[in-house]
């Protein structure tokens, strides 16, 4: 990557991730919506407490980007973005709970259910899924409501029983939760529990700019790429990483017991797959020309990512 295409990348990224607070400080406001009696202060503060004030916004950046390879209107696109990150919020409050990873600190701060309480925090997650699915509906997202019906359903998806969700539960089947422990299978478990939404950023703009079937194709292959990579870097970092800088413990894949890419490859072999996969994305987006250039530099930040 050049300096200034890495330039561009991170000046995007940031534009994106500023754009995307603003916007869910706005949907995440005491402001009611039509047909709501009230919004109580105490789900709203913890519903806030998780989706502002931290991370990247990839998923959202990556809803932008793919969009703007077909000329969507970046608005529609970010509310794209909003929804899937509420998604993606939900699903960290709800995985950092003391029934599943049982996570004292997320983003450098305390996860949700040790800064209120148990039940706050699943409401809380409950708060953020819902919403996604009010905010992924909304007329401004598309004028065509099958545009808006197959963006529904593909976010649907990727955030359920054969997609996050799904994923999750192999997870948890994995350590022994169920009494004995079951064979993993490590590339399917990825691709439902973390690259089925990292996907959907993907294909969103795809879906969103009424594609053809073969740039569907390459968006959807260059996700599949993305997502595993991502996984890979995170099991890396869960090795090698600093608590400080992740702001969140290091080391819990191997005190749960959890079989992952670094388990089963080494480090060395996991590095090299993330190599691999760098090489796919590239040529996923070849049929993008310059036009994909971002997510080009979007795939390599995932791989180098030290946080």
């Amino acid at each position: 990557m050049t300096a200034t295409a890495l330039t561009d990348f991170t000046k995007r990224l940031d534009q994106t991730a500023e754009d995307t607070e603003a916007l869910l400080g706005r949907l995440l406001s005491d402001a009611l919506l039509p047909d709501e009696i009230a919004r109580p202060k105490r789900l709203m503060d913890a519903m806030r407490y998780s989706s502002l004030n931290g991370g990247k916004r990839l998923r959202p950046f990556l809803v932008v980007e793919s969009s703007a390879v077909f000329g969507v209107p970046r608005q529609a696109a970010l509310l794209a973005g909003a929804a899937l990150e509420c998604i993606h919020c939900y699903s960290l409050v709800h995985d950092d709970l003391p029934a599943m990873d049982n996570s004292d600190l997320r983003r450098g701060r305390p996860t949700l259910h040790k800064q209120t309480d148990d039940a706050t925090a699943i409401l809380a997650g409950d708060g953020l899924l819902t919403l996604a699915f009010d905010i992924i509906t909304r007329d401004e997202i598309h004028e065509n409501p099958t545009v808006r019906l197959l963006l529904t359903r593909a976010l649907a998806r990727a955030s359920g029983i054969g997609g996050m969700v799904g994923g999750q539960m192999l997870d948890l089947a994995g350590e022994g939760r169920f009494g004995d422990r079951e064979p993993v299978d490590v590339a399917r478990l990825q691709q439902m529990k973390t690259g089925a939404l990292l996907r959907f950023g993907c294909i969103a703009g795809a879906i969103l700019g009424q594609s053809t079937k073969e740039q569907y194709q390459a968006l959807d292959d260059y996700g599949r790429a993305l997502g595993e990579a991502f996984q890979i870097a995170d099991d890396l970092l869960d090795v090698e990483g600093d608590a400080t800088a992740l702001g969140k413990n290091t080391g819990q894949d191997a005190v749960l017991g959890k079989t992952t890419f670094v388990t089963q490859l080494g480090i060395e072999g996991a590095k090299q797959r993330v190599r691999d996969l760098l090489g796919k994305a590239d040529s996923a987006l070849s049929i993008f020309g310059a036009k994909g250039e971002v997510l080009r530099a979007a795939a390599r930040f995932v791989a180098d990512r030290k946080n």
